[in-house]
């Protein structure tokens, strides 16, 4: 028997060797006697043991004394005395503060953290353990703002990086630790706290000031910088509350500039709603303000929403336009632009925008700033036009669409100034060649730009000096068409720019239908068209999100934020407007125009017998602005109707005719109430469109009871192509909706003109009765509505601002006097 008794204890000997000699064990302490005692410390015995070379590490439970628990098992003495009084050192604290011991799992991991972290302080150990009830212990408490540790960092530092809130607040409330401690990086507790996003945590440690809130640490930063850095907006806003500075500077700037940088929204808006003026602070290295930091499209709103400064400049004078440009953020540029920004601002070089896009060959940021009126013949420091740069840089099949482009907008050359020109080589400073566009006569051009300048420059129409008064009056007519309003403003800003007074000031009475009626009322309210214009692409990711039919708040909320929750129709009344709505609580509906002014009583009787009686209609004091621009752009299928109102589109989407009979039954009313001598006749009739889409082939419109499956598509097919047809028909704002506007002012001799498609139409002489129309065809860019898309570039506009100049420079020549007399006869 002993010598089986031999060979087990040996096979278990090296067993034990293969084992985890640390791994804590509960036994009985009989099987220690006999054992040589070597070291003693309190509860902790260390013993060698009887058969084979081991020191064995126990701990007496003093909950069960018959029981001990083994804490370790080595075959080295020298490592088995200095686990022993690591052991005897720290061990003491938690077995002496625990009412009712330590468990065996609790004693593992904690001779497991003693033993990987033999450095560490007892108040270190005990957070890590989170064993709360040994913080009263007068061990833990001589240590609690001890930096013994790897990181230099405190008790309340590790209770921080690990989260513990009920740590932290044993540490902060009962200990009263520092909290303005540093470690090795420079970070105090609120440097860890700001990584947590724990507003908790944040908030504890606020609750007694401290300096360390604000503290830098090594590498530039104070914890309302990282908490900005790591996107924790939690902790953003409870530093805030709690009185962190966010004035402040970093290795980064300050940290709205840190919340740019690394496109943490949430933080940005945070910082901003507290501290309103970081939107204007500038970076200690680029003197540039965030908004030259931001990184997205998003970001950029959110900076602007709080009032950024759309065209600010950095040290190099650059905006944050040249710095989106630079570094090719497209849907940056967008906002940047629909905000306001200026195109033609010089920046480093006296380079603009269009030159910065120009050396990059981007064409997409191209097309969007020459929407925008980036000037293509403006110089830089060296005397560089973007014509220039492009045809020198530019390659691929980029260069000629960029040449084409400058040519259409009217470039007049792509040398230096002071290169001798091949004449051939520069490009035209009058009209496109025909071989270019083949539809455009130059001479056309002259005649449309006659009868345009003798209307608009006419004593009879225009008078701004003295009482202020015109003899006739003005009327300007916008169709609908949706999100395609942008080209009416393009079309407007070139009218401003040929009469060179604002729209507001040309006519005297406004017209117009969905998004056209949206467009008369923001002009009658003083809004320029180059803000329209950005307004109106700002609208597009406002309002149109998502698939139809598209949510109503959205448009509401935008109406409202416009043009304000209460202002009413009759707030402003010269000029006078008037926006079309259909009526549709009542069969066949009825046209009903929202107007700033009292309608017109004829006195005559509806013709048709009424078999219900309706809800009144509100007078123009009580309506609402926004309410009469929802109304006329409740579009079925877009949009919800607004109450009993539907687009206006359904029965005038071309509102020219409709408008001039509200005009004649005005003066008619004034007249019988003996104010003849307010009446003005009508001088000038404008009409815009948003485009004609290009007609196509329809196969088949014919519905009919099939027979067999072969005719039942066709009839499917001929029922959806009359669907179209049906709704086209309706909402056509051009063919017999134009000629018989055209014949009407024809008849009453008044001058028309008429845009639409890119084609004006518009009489040569007003005394001439049976007078030719012409057609100019500006070649409009296709329009592209699609989702992710934006309208492409309406070159059209600028070619008939250049050419219009042109042609007035012409006209004081022999040659275009004896051209314009030929052409009269």
């Amino acid at each position: 028997m002993d010598l089986f008794g031999k060979i087990f204890n040996t096979v278990s000997t090296v067993s034990n060797l293969f084992t985890n000699p640390y791994r804590v064990r509960e036994v009985p302490l009989l099987d220690y006697v006999g054992c040589h005692r070597i070291k003693e410390d309190g509860r902790v015995l260390l013993y060698k043991s009887k058969n084979a070379k081991l020191w064995e590490c126990v701990l007496v439970n003093p909950l069960t004394p018959q029981n001990a628990f083994r804490l370790f098992q080595l075959d080295s003495e020298a490592e088995a005395l200095h686990q022993f009084q690591e052991y005897a050192t720290k061990m003491r604290p938690f077995f002496e503060s625990s009412r009712q011991g330590l468990r065996l799992e609790t004693l593992q991991l904690l001779t497991d953290c003693v033993r990987g972290h033999p450095n560490w302080s007892l108040a270190h150990v005990a957070v890590e353990m989170g064993l709360r009830e040994s913080f009263k212990h007068n061990g833990f408490l001589r240590s609690v703002n001890s930096t013994e540790c790897d990181e230099g960092c405190t008790p309340l530092h590790l209770a921080c990086k690990k989260g513990d809130i009920e740590c932290i607040q044993e540490l902060v409330e009962e200990c009263q630790a520092r909290k303005d401690i540093a470690d090795f990086n420079g970070e105090t507790v609120y440097h860890y706290a700001a990584r947590q996003n724990n507003p908790r945590v944040i908030e504890i440690l606020c609750s007694v000031p401290s300096i360390g809130i604000n503290h830098l640490s090594n590498t530039g930063e104070t914890p309302l910088h990282v908490a900005c850095r790591m996107g924790k907006s939690d902790s953003v806003l409870a530093f805030l509350r709690s009185h962190a500075r966010s004035d402040i500077l970093g290795k980064d700037g300050y940290p709205i500039h840190t919340a740019m940088k690394y496109s943490m929204k949430g933080c940005a808006e945070a910082i901003l709603d507290v501290a309103a003026s970081q939107v204007h602070v500038e970076d200690p290295k680029y003197q540039a303000t965030p908004l030259h930091w931001a990184k997205s499209a998003e970001m950029a709103v959110v900076l602007l929403d709080h009032g950024g400064k759309v065209n600010a400049l950095s040290r190099t004078a650059e905006t944050p336009l040249h710095i989106m440009v630079k570094k090719d953020r497209f849907d940056c540029v967008m906002v940047l632009l629909t905000h306001g920004a200026n195109p033609n601002s010089k920046g480093e070089h006296g380079n603009s925008a269009l030159h910065l896009a120009m050396k990059k060959d981007h064409l997409e940021l191209i097309k969007v700033l020459m929407v925008f009126g980036a000037d293509v013949e403006q110089a830089n420091d060296l005397g560089e036009t973007p014509g220039l740069i492009a045809a020198r840089s530019s390659k691929g099949s980029n260069r000629k669409v960029l040449l084409d482009m400058l040519c259409n907008v009217g470039a007049k050359r792509c040398f230096p100034p002071d290169t001798q020109i091949p004449p051939a080589a520069s490009f035209p400073t009058t009209a496109p060649p025909m071989d270019r566009i083949s539809s455009i006569g130059f001479q056309d051009l002259i005649y449309v730009s006659t009868a345009l300048s003798s209307i608009l420059g006419s004593q009879d129409c225009v008078d701004f000096t003295g009482d202020g008064l015109r003899r006739r009056d003005r009327l300007l007519c916008l169709d609908g068409g949706g999100i395609r309003g942008l080209v009416l403003i393009q079309l407007l800003i070139a009218i401003e720019k040929i009469a060179g007074h604002p729209i507001r000031e040309l006519f005297d009475w406004f017209s117009g239908t969905s998004t056209g009626g949206i467009l008369a009322l923001a002009i009658v309210h003083g809004k320029s068209m180059e803000y329209l214009r950005c307004l109106y692409f700002r609208m597009k990711n406002e309002v149109f999100r998502g698939s139809r039919p598209y949510e109503s708040g959205p448009l509401e909320e935008f109406l409202k934020r416009e043009f304000g929750e209460q202002t009413k129709m009759t707030d402003v009344t010269q000029p006078k407007v008037m926006v079309t709505s259909a009526m549709s609580d009542r069969h066949p509906a009825e046209l009903h125009l929202f107007r700033n002014y009292d309608p017109p009583n004829t006195g005559r009787e509806p013709t048709f017998k009424r078999l219900a009686s309706f809800r009144p209609v509100t007078g123009p004091e009580e309506q609402l602005v926004w309410r009469a621009a929802r109304s006329s752009g409740a579009a079925p299928t877009y949009f919800r109707p607004m109450g009993r109102f539907l687009d206006g589109g359904l029965l005038s989407n071309n509102p020219t005719l409709d408008a001039m009979a509200e005009i004649h039954e005005y003066n008619t009313c004034m007249k019988r109430q003996g104010k003849g001598e307010q009446v003005k006749k009508l001088g000038v009739v404008v009409s815009l469109g948003t485009g004609k889409p290009p007609q196509i082939q329809v196969s088949s419109v014919d519905v009919f009871r099939p027979s067999n499956p072969w005719e039942m598509m066709k009839t499917v097919v001929g029922a959806r192509e009359l669907g179209k047809m049906v709704i086209d028909c309706c909402t056509d704002s051009d063919g017999p909706a134009v000629s018989r506007a055209q014949a009407w002012c024809e008849m009453i001799d008044v001058p028309y003109f008429r845009e639409q498609n890119a084609q004006f139409y518009c009489p040569i002489s007003p005394e001439c009765s049976n007078t030719p129309f012409v057609a100019i065809n500006c070649r409009l860019g296709p329009w592209e509505a699609s989702e992710g898309k934006e309208p492409c570039v309406f070159f059209g506009v600028q070619i008939l601002l250049d050419w219009f100049s042109a042609a007035m420079s012409h006209l004081q020549s022999p040659r275009g006097i004896k051209a314009m007399e030929t052409h009269q006869k």
